[in-house]
């Protein structure tokens, strides 16, 4: 899907099954949820939530999992040891779709990111 050009993130929703749809738009909502004063948008081909001119958060949805990018190391340690497991690269965290998304992690990812970033 990466490859494609979206206009928008319903857009960019709609282009996938529905077991990632329903998982891409509960991603959605959390995301919208923890970072209410962020802007959407697609960029890099994938939804992408920016806060002023600087990107908070990416999301995109691929066939075995769906990923967040731009989640860099934190100082909290707890936190940090939560999301080791779904560490994919520096700055990568993915989420296999065979399980359910902990969306009360990736709402507390970006909150802390909103408070590292905003």
């Amino acid at each position: 899907m990466a490859s494609q050009q979206f206009s928008s993130v319903d857009e960019y929703i709609a282009s996938f099954a529905q077991d990632v749809r329903d998982v891409l738009g509960a991603l959605r909502c959390t995301v919208r949820g923890s970072a209410p004063d962020a802007v959407e948008s697609i960029s890099y081909h994938m939804p992408t939530y920016s806060l002023g001119d600087r990107p908070l958060v990416f999301f995109a949805g691929w066939k075995t999992h769906v990923a967040l990018y731009a989640i860099p190391r934190f100082d909290d340690d707890a936190l940090e040891a939560e999301v080791a497991g779904y560490r994919a690269a520096k700055d990568t965290v993915k989420f296999p779709l065979r399980k359910p998304v902990p969306l009360d992690l990736v709402g507390r990812l970006v909150a802390e990111l909103v408070r590292v970033k905003g």
